[in-house]
């Protein structure tokens, strides 16, 4: 039996949004010589796999994935940048559950709910 030939959608999409919102831009902090030999040592010393660990279990997911140098205590929070001791190798799900936790810790320090 031959395969059925799928055509794609013909209507555009349009962004109906009223703002747009400028480009994501790169901490320049980030983009230094510096950074990038620190990066390299944090995720070279976990052997290029997650550091995350979770009911006792370390995360399987390794390189080729995309993994982060994460600051451990982070820059906003007075953690040194260029410390290798204040870095972990992350996936990418766990850099951002972290990154999250950390930002909704530091907006809760900072404002109260009502």
């Amino acid at each position: 039996m031959g395969k059925i030939k799928v055509v794609g959608t013909r209507i555009a999409l349009t962004d109906t949004r009223r703002v747009r919102l400028p480009p994501k831009q790169a901490d320049p902090e980030l983009l230094t010589s510096e950074h990038r030999q620190w990066r390299k040592a944090v995720c070279s010393r976990a052997g290029w796999r997650c550091e995350w660990v979770e009911g006792g279990r370390r995360c399987p997911v390794k390189a080729p994935a995309r993994m982060f140098a994460d600051h451990i205590v982070e820059r906003r929070d007075g953690g040194d940048p260029l410390d290798p001791l204040n870095g972990q190798c992350l996936c990418g799900s766990h850099h951002t559950r972290k990154t999250a936790a950390a930002r909704a810790r530091r907006l809760g320090e900072n404002y109260s709910v009502r």
